[in-house]
């Protein structure tokens, strides 16, 4: 059976790990993959664009593909799974008009005002000035997000009213390129955040582990917004109460709604939530794929296969699919470049993987590059170390031990992912 992925990163790197359990998988080919996946049992790298939708379309169709996988969200915002639907070909993800959800912060927030999902006090506006007139009247802090795709680093935590109208200039003033046409103001909401993640197949969808990553750069969660540099599961956060609740008041509603509005949904629908106290959830965002790095130890902790899952979904028959979960913990640091997320790093080698692996973690690829059969960087964030343990301190010793084995000019990692976690659980 022959499998297209598409993406690049370490969140495809380990779905492509997982998917090549599947003893009924002989070929995964990956457009256009990484060094890291091209050493994965089964998995080859093509060169083909992710945004090249019509040669990864051809490609499908040509090679006979089983299904086809999109990782990243800018070619489901783009329409990649209409392309495929009116090509007869078997795709997993949200068609463009769902994908929506995180394509435009804006419309994510008027379809969540629209049905009464819990969120923040939001506005969206089209210039600076009244943007920070919003600010000065709601005070700080205040979350500002530039409406469209920015790799994740469209947002900022805005301390005072001078930084937030420092952030609304700048995204107006182009550092998010078209992505900041758009602001979007929101209230600050306090908590602990927690990444659900589910597989939605029209009305019916199955929930995955629980995960939670950190988005600060720096310890303590510090420092300017990333993507994510680092991540573990399961989040103690999400107790069973707070799951039913979230399933119940958010979930189901919105993948009814998305149907009720003429968008139904397949794929992974991704809702970064904030709990408070109380254990009250409001929604802090939509992905409509996979969270990175929530993926690296998601995968590392799904015992089943994963194949079947995607298959169930696409086919309308998702009630049948079930997900076993490896008991225990797992987590992923990522290591970044220095000044990442201001840049990134390029051409740097890179030692170590082999000890880090040696030392119990599995390091999954994001941005490596082989240049005249040397591994460098070629990215923000290149590497993720994971590993799982019995305890969340103990896969996390792992990941720590793992991480500093690996080496090149300007490295930087987080040395405290899960540290919320380790602390409410007291190991």
């Amino acid at each position: 059976m022959h499998l297209l992925l598409i993406g690049s990163g370490g969140r495809e790197h380990a779905m492509a790990w997982k998917l090549a359990q599947a003893a009924n998988v002989t070929r995964i080919s990956v457009a256009p993959g990484n060094p890291g996946m091209a050493e994965e049992d089964k998995v080859h790298c093509i060169d083909i664009a992710p945004d090249d939708i019509p040669a990864l379309a051809q490609f499908a169709s040509d090679e006979n593909v089983h299904l086809s996988i999109i990782g990243p969200e800018a070619p489901l915002v783009a329409g990649i799974v209409d392309e495929f639907e009116s090509r007869g070909l078997r795709v997993f993800g949200p068609r463009k008009q769902a994908a929506q959800l995180e394509g435009s912060k804006a419309f994510a927030k008027d379809f969540m005002a629209r049905h009464n999902i819990p969120t923040a006090l939001h506005a969206t506006f089209d210039n600076a000035s009244e943007a920070i007139t919003w600010v000065q009247e709601k005070g700080a802090p205040i979350v500002i997000k530039a409406d469209g795709l920015a790799a994740g680093k469209g947002v900022v935590v805005a301390q005072s009213v001078d930084e937030a109208s420092s952030a609304i200039t700048s995204m107006f003033d182009g550092q998010f390129g078209a992505a900041g046409s758009q602001v979007v103001v929101e209230e600050f909401l306090p908590g602990e955040e927690a990444s659900f993640i589910v597989v939605v197949s029209g009305r019916e969808c199955l929930a995955l582990a629980t995960s939670q990553d950190h988005k600060a750069r720096n310890n303590g969660d510090t420092g300017p917004n990333t993507g994510g540099m680092g991540a573990y599961s399961p989040a103690p956060v999400v107790t069973q109460t707070v799951h039913e609740h979230v399933m119940k008041d958010i979930v189901q509603p919105t993948i009814d709604a998305l149907a009720d509005d003429g968008m139904p949904f397949t794929g992974y629908l991704y809702v970064g939530l904030m709990i408070d106290p109380d254990g009250q959830a409001k929604v802090v965002e939509f992905n409509v794929r996979l969270g990175d790095p929530e993926t690296q130890p998601l995968m590392m902790r799904m015992q089943s296969e994963l194949l079947p899952l995607l298959d169930h979904a696409v086919d309308g028959t998702l009630s049948q699919a079930t997900v076993d979960w490896l008991d225990g913990y797992s987590i992923g640091i990522v290591l970044a470049a220095g000044d990442y997320p201001a840049s990134g790093s390029k051409g740097e080698p890179i030692s170590g993987i082999n000890a880090a692996q040696a030392n119990g973690c599995k390091v999954f690829h994001a941005g490596t590059a082989l240049i005249d059969g040397q591994l460098v960087t070629q990215g923000g964030r290149v590497l993720c170390a994971t590993a799982t343990g019995d305890t969340l301190q103990e896969a996390k010793d792992k990941a720590d031990t793992g991480a500093a084995c690996i080496q090149w000019t300007g490295v930087r990692y987080r040395t405290d992912i899960g540290h919320r976690a380790i602390k409410r659980l007291g190991s």
